[in-house]
């Protein structure tokens, strides 16, 4: 007898499962995704609650049998060089307030705010990209199927976005947008402006990509018995194009995620009240604050947890659906 023959999907998934790098990226983002959801009710303390700047990490150890934590205290004495109060756990006792990953300089614990800190991040990374996708898919698949002149100018309108100047265009948000303007709307407009210049590539792909398929022996029969444009281009264009954009969708996001960390690193991104990694690495701006307490830097361990996870999926994934 011979074997049912198996789906599409079945096969992908077979292929990502060989990639043990793909899996553990995978696990990844689950994790990730965990914190996403849950991140409020994982976090140990309110991520506002303020305890002692610059607390370092709390030390676990082995008290009366369990397991205890410790917090450095105060020892009087000060950094010949820094300036900065000496810690020590020496003859502190076990108990107090728990922070993993220490405080930042307004004594808030770190560990709590990153939690927080990932829906917002990776919920501006996801909505950017789609909002990116949706637009280069209509774009491009518009410029492939339909050629001639509108495909000559949606084609200029691709390199001019191409041939923006971003960073500096970025670099200037804060003098475009207004001071007054409150957190959210300074949110919504960012995420307007990276879903504007963000398009372009991903239209350049899929204009290609349906130039290709249009020329197919069942999109010709189609056109032959008359069916409309949308429905060749929904119907007979697009379902070959999902593999292509779920791989896309899976390496841009990781993309937008260290481009929104890097302008809240300097301001551009997020105002408080909110909470993303970006903001909270405003802290390590100052080399002497990464020396003295260089816990701050624990947000680029979420960045670089999400960044790793994407890529590792994107990879197994893109091998997974064109394996040749």
């Amino acid at each position: 007898m011979t074997a049912a023959p198996q789906s599409y999907p079945r096969l992908v998934w077979q292929r990502f499962c060989r990639s043990g790098l793909g899996l553990f990226g995978l696990v990844l983002l689950v994790l990730l995704a965990l914190c996403a959801v849950a991140g409020p009710a994982l976090a140990p303390h309110d991520p506002d609650r303020r305890f002692a700047p610059f607390a370092p990490p709390s030390r676990l150890v082995i008290a009366d049998g369990r397991l205890a934590h410790v917090n450095p205290a105060p020892t009087g004495r000060f950094d010949p060089v820094t300036l900065e109060p000496l810690r020590s756990t020496a003859g502190v006792a076990p108990g107090g307030p728990l922070h993993l990953l220490g405080t930042d300089r307004f004594g808030r614990d770190i560990l709590s705010r990153a939690l927080v800190a990932a829906r917002l991040s990776l919920g501006l990374a996801l909505v950017v990209v789609m909002l990116t996708t949706l637009t280069g898919l209509l774009v491009g698949a518009t410029a492939g199927y339909r050629g001639g002149a509108i495909d000559r100018w949606l084609c200029r309108l691709i390199d001019l976005v191409l041939a923006f100047p971003q960073l500096p265009f970025y670099l200037a948000l804060g003098a475009i947008i207004p001071i007054t303007l409150g957190a959210t709307g300074f949110l919504l407009i960012l995420v307007a402006i990276m879903a504007a210049l963000g398009w372009a590539g991903l239209a350049r792909e899929v204009r290609a990509r349906t130039m290709s398929l249009a020329r197919m022996d069942y999109v010709r029969a189609a056109i032959a018995l008359g069916a409309s444009d949308s429905r060749i281009v929904l119907r007979h264009i697009a379902p070959n194009l999902a593999s292509h954009l779920l791989v896309s969708i899976t390496l841009n996001l990781p993309a937008v995620v260290l481009l929104e960390s890097f302008l809240g690193f300097l301001g551009l991104a997020v105002k408080p009240p909110l909470i993303s990694w970006g903001l909270m690495l405003q802290d390590a701006a100052s080399f002497a604050a990464i020396g003295t307490s260089p816990w701050i830097l624990a947000p680029v361990g979420f960045v670089f947890a999400t960044v790793l996870a994407f890529n590792a999926v994107g990879d197994a994934l893109r091998d997974a659906v064109d394996p040749y």
